[in-house]
């Protein structure tokens, strides 16, 4: 789905209710806890996280799933076993209702992202 908002704030505000609001915000706060440098920005329609117009994550609430985007998912090391579980392409996490997140290597996969951003290596697709 799309949200026209011009800020992280009213993006937030015009998710429903639901499930995926509860999965977007955890993984929101994922990515904050392991990066707080990140900057958070409306790009695309949807939740972006970098610093300086480099974006590493983008994140957003579709119709079934929510989805975060890395530039190339097979660029993270072990990337097939902290994702086992999840239905992903080559740089979209989708993260459907039944999922826990909790009980996933997704926040592994994170870290792993961030580092690999911050040691100059190559995220992009």
């Amino acid at each position: 789905m799309q949200y026209d908002a011009e800020n992280s704030g009213e993006y937030l505000e015009l998710l429903e209710d639901d499930w995926r609001k509860e999965k977007l915000l955890a993984i929101r706060q994922m990515i904050f806890a392991y990066a707080p440098e990140f900057e958070e920005a409306i790009r695309y329609k949807m939740l972006n996280y970098g610093k300086d117009d480099n974006d590493v994550f983008a994140l957003n609430a579709q119709k079934h799933y929510v989805s975060l985007y890395v530039g190339a998912i097979d660029k993270v090391d072990n990337a097939e076993n902290l994702l086992a579980g999840y239905n992903y392409g080559k740089g979209c996490i989708r993260v459907k209702k039944t999922i826990k997140i909790e009980e996933t290597g997704l926040e592994q996969f994170i870290q792993k992202t961030v580092d690999m951003w911050r040691t100059g290596e190559d995220t992009a697709c």
